[in-house]
């Protein structure tokens, strides 16, 4: 079935006029002059072929044709309103789809989830496998990605890009290398190729060579003395952001999470 095009915005105003019975205090409401009331009033009825008000000498008043039509438009309107509210409910909020990559997660977001579940117990989470999933096809509201920017999207840093090389104490002084390391240096030796940061941090911690990783992947394990760091950090291009479309963004529940994340910027 076609549907008629609705001049949307100017039924709106028409609704505030015949509320106040007055284009001055209908734009008050709405934020605009009067002047523009006026002719979105002398737009609608170009339109719906009627006239809508008339003037007499005690103000403003409805046409019959105006009146005949109020009612079932403010019932439109509040159908409008459930069907956004409706809308709305249907993203609950208290339930999260996020994707992480999984050394990350496990370094950096986990314990933070972790604090914000504490302050919010009716919270849950799903986390998705594939950090680069679509957000459509998997019903995400946010990702953390490894990326220079937030891109297309809306996004926050979550931590400084800086990088920094580490290994063990008693390591091999060969390199274990991953596709985000820089090149060792000619002569070199490289002991362990593997896939990702995630492997590299593992190789790391486990005593198979030195690395060069993001810093919130290991600022724990040099606290904690597990690794020692063989260069002072380093900046980078690439940083650890929050990312979402702009719908999933604006989410009440999503501002919430990223002011936990990044208090200095969540709002």
């Amino acid at each position: 079935m076609k549907r008629t095009h609705l001049p949307l915005n100017a039924l709106r105003v028409f609704d505030a006029a015949a509320r106040h019975l007055s284009f001055t205090r209908a734009a008050d409401e709405l934020a605009v002059t009067p002047a523009a009331v006026g002719q979105q009033i002398r737009a609608l009825e170009d339109v719906l072929g009627v006239v809508l008000f008339r003037r007499t000498s005690r103000g403003l008043e409805l046409t019959d044709e105006a009146q005949g039509g109020l009612e079932p438009l403010r019932e439109g309107f509040l159908r409008f309103e459930e069907s956004v509210q409706a809308m709305q409910a249907g993203q609950s909020s208290h339930a999260f789809a996020l994707a992480a990559p999984r050394e990350f997660y496990a370094q950096w977001l986990a314990p933070r989830l972790a604090s914000f579940r504490a302050a919010n117990p009716q919270v849950r989470f799903q986390l998705v496998a594939e950090e680069e999933a679509d957000f459509t096809q998997a019903n995400l509201d946010a990702a953390v990605r490894l990326v220079e920017g937030p891109g297309d999207y809306e996004g926050v840093e979550l931590s400084p890009a800086r990088r920094i090389t580490v290994a063990a104490p008693d390591a091999p002084a060969g390199w274990v290398t991953w596709p985000g390391c820089p090149d060792p240096a000619a002569g070199d030796e490289v002991l362990l190729q593997v896939g990702n940061a995630g492997q590299a941090l593992s190789s790391a911690l486990a005593g198979l060579g030195r690395t060069t990783l993001p810093l919130p992947l290991v600022e724990e394990a040099l606290a904690s003395g597990r690794l020692l760091a063989l260069s002072e950090p380093e900046e980078v291009r690439r940083a650890y952001w929050l990312v979402a479309p702009r719908p999933q963004w604006r989410q009440k529940k999503v501002r919430a999470l990223v002011a936990h994340l990044v208090p200095a910027t969540g709002d």
